[in-house]
């Protein structure tokens, strides 16, 4: 009875544990490595296991680096069940669609390079037809509804509250009559975030995941992110150029647009033009208004009320290309959201090379900017950045707003660690080698719990967690 980390060890992206038990293989998440192109082209690289010997995948939630290299097992031999919240599973169908598009789309731009200095030509790491048949071996999963899935393990799904239908995990575990309890954070939700529940609180485990993406940082309280917020979208709109929100397509857009809805009158945006600019976006928004019981009590009155369209008269969907490159002939009075989230791709860049050069324009990042991403560059204040091959200068107002992330911060991971009955060993994952470390420390000195940070291809035998204790 083993467990396993293969992504998200000492990383923030590419979640991917596989735990062992008796002749099982059970695989917790498979998600895309994501940030610099030396990390992106690690998608690539031979699983060190075989995908045909899985017996089956938990997925915890949608996010593509949480369920990106899904249909990559599937190419590569793959056919169990993927047990995952139906929210999830719905999600999981225009993410992964989206991503076997991108993926052919700069294969065929890799490959016009490569021919042109004589290199074999590459093959997108999965296709569209990879994600019809992942999307297949879905099974949907209630929250708070333990499942046996096998005689050696029996899975519960609850609420993580990071995106709709995210969920952490508790695995009961069976062998050679010794039992044991791990439950995998998946990604800890903010609490007090707009539209969703908080994470649920656990107590019995004997081995946790933890995500430790903010684990050395705090979020400022709410209202004074919605203070910050406001005086954000008041002091751009008063001018007179575009604002750019690069923004996730699931969770941040909906956010974004639920708070421009609650306060349209109170920020100023009537005299302004909102485009939702995100194909992906607008389907996730519809997926959102399906699973309108997962919202909390607020947020499920005001959708039920107001509709997708949120009751702003001035948003738009901007569905085609046509549509974002009519965007770009706006030289003031709009307010584009648009992906990917860390300008890493989408129609945001696009919007980008229009704008960032431009002092009356602003650029609001609103969420996590993993290392090398172009977001991260700006967040740093680089005074240029490349986009396709040219050198633009950064001129642009750059804002910040770190409250509005859909991860949880560290005193939000100590409290859900903390409610943990006996302080059960906890190993860090998805996060940055230094946000880990703190967070590591912190558990220790704080809580007196046994901490330690997840390295790649290293296995915890979870028969033996006493060491881990020392």
């Amino acid at each position: 009875m083993k467990l396993t980390s293969y992504g998200a060890a000492e990383e923030v992206t590419g979640s991917c544990h596989l735990l062992e038990v008796g002749n099982k293989k059970i695989l917790l998440d498979c998600g895309l490595i994501q940030g610099r192109n030396k990390d992106v082209q690690r998608n690539r690289d031979p699983f060190p296991f075989d995908p045909a010997g899985l017996d089956c995948i938990v997925l915890s939630h949608a996010h593509i680096d949480h369920c990106g290299r899904l249909p990559v097992l599937v190419r590569n031999g793959f056919n169990g069940p993927i047990y995952t919240h139906a929210a999830s599973a719905d999600l999981c169908e225009i993410l992964l669609k989206d991503s076997a598009y991108l993926n052919e789309r700069d294969t065929e731009y890799q490959n016009k390079r490569r021919a042109r200095k004589g290199k074999t030509m590459l093959e997108p790491i999965y296709k569209l037809e990879d994600v019809e048949q992942t999307i297949r071996l879905f099974k949907a999963v209630n929250f708070n509804a333990p499942t046996k899935i096998f005689d050696e393990c029996e899975i519960t799904l609850n609420d993580a509250g990071h995106i709709l239908g995210s969920a952490m995990v508790t695995l009961k575990l069976v062998e050679q009559g010794e039992n044991r309890t791990v439950v995998f954070s998946g990604d800890l939700g903010h609490r007090g975030a707009p539209i969703l529940r908080d994470f649920t609180m656990l107590e019995e485990a004997d081995l946790v995941l933890v995500e430790s993406t903010y684990g050395n940082r705090l979020h400022r309280d709410w209202s004074e992110t919605f203070d910050e917020v406001s005086d954000v979208v008041k002091e751009v709109t008063k001018s007179k150029g575009n604002v750019l929100i690069p923004a996730f397509a699931v969770g941040r857009s909906q956010m974004i647009l639920y708070m421009f809805a609650r306060y349209f009158e109170e920020w100023g945006l009537a005299n302004w033009q909102v485009f939702l600019d995100s194909p992906m976006a607008i389907e996730a928004t519809k997926i959102y208004m399906k699973h309108v019981h997962l919202y909390d009590e607020t947020a499920a009155a005001f959708w039920r009320e107001h509709g997708a369209t949120l009751s702003m008269p001035n948003l738009s969907f901007s569905r085609s290309a046509k549509d974002s490159q009519k965007i770009n002939k706006m030289k003031s009075g709009a307010v584009v959201v648009a992906g990917s989230g860390m300008c890493t791709g989408g129609r945001i860049k696009h919007h980008l090379k229009h704008n960032l050069w431009r002092e009356e324009c602003h650029v609001v990042i609103s969420g996590y900017q993993s290392y090398g991403t172009l977001g991260r560059k700006l967040v740093e204040g680089e005074d240029s950045v490349k986009l396709w091959g040219e050198r633009i200068k950064v001129k642009a107002q750059i804002h910040t707003v770190g409250g509005l992330s859909a991860h949880a911060d560290q005193k939000g991971i100590m409290d859900w660690y903390g409610n943990f009955k006996g302080r059960p060993p906890a190993l860090m994952v998805h996060g940055e080698v230094d946000s880990m470390n703190v967070l590591a420390e912190k558990v220790k000195s704080e809580l007196g719990g046994s901490a330690h940070v997840a390295k790649a291809g290293k296995s915890t035998d979870l028969l033996k967690l006493e060491k881990l204790k020392r």
